[in-house]
């Protein structure tokens, strides 16, 4: 009895095989475009809270202060509000004094919320930079699989998750349990404490308290941080397969660049043997090299390369030469500098203007023209 095993069910998920390569740079564009980045929220919550409670343990003499002249003038009205109930008040009224209420409460805690809000955003910035999205708020169909949300449930991350909910509350409570035990037999005086006294107390133990926590809840944070970091590395990797595909996107298909380049050099000799016949002189490795130089003092002040090639394009230019009765001088040092510093259709240097000017010189000694 044998038994067949699919090798591909044990792969790591994506195209050509394990994901062992380093994300690219357009695939971290691209997730950050999608609203994936390497952030904690940790981050911005505790700092969130720890700045929120330094500003109340600085401030929180003045917003009790402050909350309770909103009292006593809310308790002023409270014979109006009865009042209302028995039908005698108009109810506009009864509206305005409950509204000022709220509104008064809220300008209080205002500065409180915005510190908080503001920290925990600069916090997001600094971690990720600027560059906001709207796709994370897109619905996706995908999230409403039942298999996809099974995987979420019991995926590592959603463990991650769980032990960090259960660290935190462990060490908030333990914070919670050291710092009131010693503040039982204080806390227990508040009845005999004047109103002034019992907010400055609640208030002195919750802010400490707070900041305590939310130190706590930074350590917790940072290490959220790392692991996050990781975590995003690790989801963005790519394989090998992968790489490929994306250059070829980017770049095209190796093959099909590879044929257009061999088409534009077909392209190019042809031109090239097209002007060939118009060349003066032809100057040979002898058999490695061959370069084509055309000399006509009303269009450039310098010979002109119209035609270069090596081994089986040399003889080509060679056959075609003779064809057309050109001459072909033997040079081998000046035809491997023309050959290799002076591309078709430029004009000759000047360091070899002296070479070139003697090869010419025979060439039209030859042919009678000097």
């Amino acid at each position: 009895m044998s038994l067949e095993y699919n090798l591909q069910f044990f792969a790591a998920e994506g195209q050509g095989g394990e994901k062992t390569e380093p994300a690219t740079e357009k695939k971290l564009t691209d997730a950050r475009k999608e609203g994936q980045v390497a952030k904690s929220r940790e981050i911005a919550n505790g700092l969130g809270l720890l700045a929120v409670f330094l500003v109340l343990k600085l401030w929180v003499g003045h917003m009790g202060y402050q909350f309770m002249n909103v009292f006593s003038t809310i308790y002023e009205k409270i014979p109006e509000v009865v009042t209302f109930w028995h039908g005698n008040m108009p109810q506009t009224d009864a509206n305005i004094v409950f509204r000022d209420m709220m509104l008064e409460s809220v300008i209080i805690m205002a500065p409180l919320l915005l510190i908080g809000f503001a920290v925990a955003f600069l916090s997001d910035v600094v971690q990720v930079g600027w560059k906001p999205t709207a796709k994370p708020m897109q619905p996706k169909f995908s999230k409403l699989s039942p298999v996809s949300g099974f995987k979420r449930i019991f995926s590592v991350n959603s463990v991650v998750e769980l032990i960090k909910s259960l660290l935190k509350i462990g060490l908030i409570i333990y914070i919670c349990y050291n710092y009131l035990k010693d503040k039982w037999p204080i806390l227990y005086t508040l009845y005999d404490l004047d109103l002034t006294q019992a907010i400055a107390l609640i208030g002195e133990t919750v802010t400490d308290l707070g900041i305590r926590i939310s130190l706590i809840y930074m350590i917790i944070a940072a290490a959220d941080f790392i692991y996050q970091k990781y975590k995003f590395s690790k989801d963005m990797r790519m394989t090998k397969q992968e790489i490929k595909e994306e250059y070829k996107q980017q770049e095209g298909d190796p093959q099909v660049k590879g044929r257009i380049r061999q088409k534009m050099r077909e392209v190019s000799q042809r031109r090239m043997m097209q002007n060939l016949p118009q060349a003066d002189v032809v100057i040979t490795n002898p058999t490695h090299y061959a370069v084509a130089i055309k000399y006509d003092p009303e269009v450039a002040e310098a010979p002109i390369v119209i035609a270069k090639g090596a081994d089986n394009l040399a003889a080509k230019i060679k056959e075609i030469a003779r064809d057309h009765k050109i001459e072909i001088v033997e040079n081998k040092p000046l035809a491997r500098m023309l050959y290799a510093n002076v591309d078709v259709g430029q004009a000759v240097p000047p360091e070899l203007y002296q070479a070139v000017a003697e090869v010419l010189a025979f060439v039209y000694h030859l042919q009678g023209k000097v």
